[in-house]
């Protein structure tokens, strides 16, 4: 570009961020459009029972640290029925409140407590290895994961020692995952192959089946939106950091080469003061790590609620057809639906 406006522009492939444990335990918060969230502001949908059947347990699983926080604490005579479980997992679709409800639990739980998707507390653990990141989280009162994922075994078995090994000092956990609805192949329900995968911790969880829509897919047509051109994504880009906004300019493939330089924990500091993210030439992708890193980096997207301007194949089209039909299909799925909203400008206030 040779525009004035191009001297404020962002390039993502430039940055080489640095990101210490502190940090990272740091960041494991609800993300930003969840920092308000309760559970009187969810609204559940009265056209499915156990949207407001998992509201009510969860209120009743945040008794005991509601109890805590009242006169008389524990020894109140409010004091609500001790929770037989430890673990709580919330089953469903994509788009149905989950995480919001995930976040509500956490902000009224008391004492040290972390909040983060299944990919951040794996990065913890590869950024910092697994016996610092276990003495890192170890006492806190409440662990929550965000989309637990089962498609590979090598975490699944990570994680589940990680969490039994906190779950062993008192820790509580609580986890959501997706299930497409109508997923051809793949079931209804997620919850028999959580339970199956963490064998060693399955009868430390009570699971909450909650039904609905895709709150994502509601307004829009179901595809990402795209520019015509590079030239229409650089002027897009250009009017906006004219008027101020952090933005970066980058090439599809240029983002995708430098996902594979740069720790999946540091994808966040990647995104520091970008407002908008512009790719040019977004084509489909044929290697599958490259994929992987990409649904990394749109979670990540998602979470500080950057939206996305490009060019080329609509970005939820990126992912071929073998990746499609093969075992991270539901990542896969969850990352469309995510993109959708990335660059149609239907970025919604919970999830």
């Amino acid at each position: 570009m040779t525009t004035a406006a191009s001297h404020d522009l962002i390039r993502l492939v430039d940055r080489n961020p640095s990101i210490s444990g502190a940090e990272i335990a740091s960041e494991l918060v609800p993300p930003p459009q969840f920092a308000h969230a309760s559970f009187d502001s969810y609204r559940p949908d009265h056209d499915f029972a156990s949207q407001q059947a998992a509201l009510d347990r969860l209120n009743q699983f945040a008794g005991a640290w509601r109890a805590a926080q009242r006169p008389g604490g524990f020894f109140s005579r409010k004091r609500p029925a001790r929770i037989e479980l430890p673990g709580v997992y919330l089953d469903g679709g994509f788009g149905v409140g989950k995480t919001h409800l995930l976040a509500s639990l956490w902000h009224v739980a008391h004492g040290p407590k972390y909040f983060g998707t299944f990919i951040e507390y794996t990065a913890l653990v590869g950024a910092l290895g697994y016996a610092q990141a276990v003495d890192l989280l170890r006492g806190a009162k409440l662990i929550c994961i965000d989309e637990f994922e089962l498609d590979d075994p090598g975490d699944t078995m990570l994680m589940t020692r990680f969490l039994g090994e906190l779950m062993a000092s008192g820790t509580r956990v609580a986890a959501t995952s997706n299930t497409p609805p109508n997923a051809l192949g793949e079931g209804r329900f997620a919850a028999a192959d959580f339970l199956r995968e963490i064998q060693a911790l399955s009868s430390n969880f009570e699971t909450l089946r909650i039904d609905g829509l895709d709150y994502r897919r509601r307004d829009t047509e179901g595809r990402s939106t795209t520019l015509d051109s590079e030239a229409d994504v650089a002027a897009k880009a250009a009017a906006l950091a004219a008027r101020g906004h952090g933005v970066s300019l980058d090439t599809f493939d240029g983002l995708i080469s430098h996902l594979a330089t740069v720790h999946p924990s540091k994808y966040v500091k990647l995104l520091d003061g970008v407002e908008f993210i512009a790719l040019s030439g977004v084509h489909e992708l044929s290697d599958q790590n490259a994929a992987l890193r990409l649904v990394a980096f749109i979670d990540r997207v998602y979470d500080a609620e950057v939206p996305i301007i490009a060019s080329g194949l609509a970005l939820d089209q990126v992912f071929d057809a073998d990746m499609m039909a093969g075992g991270y299909r539901k990542k896969y799925l969850r990352a469309m639906s995510r993109m959708i909203a990335l660059t149609t400008g239907e970025l919604p206030p919970h999830d």
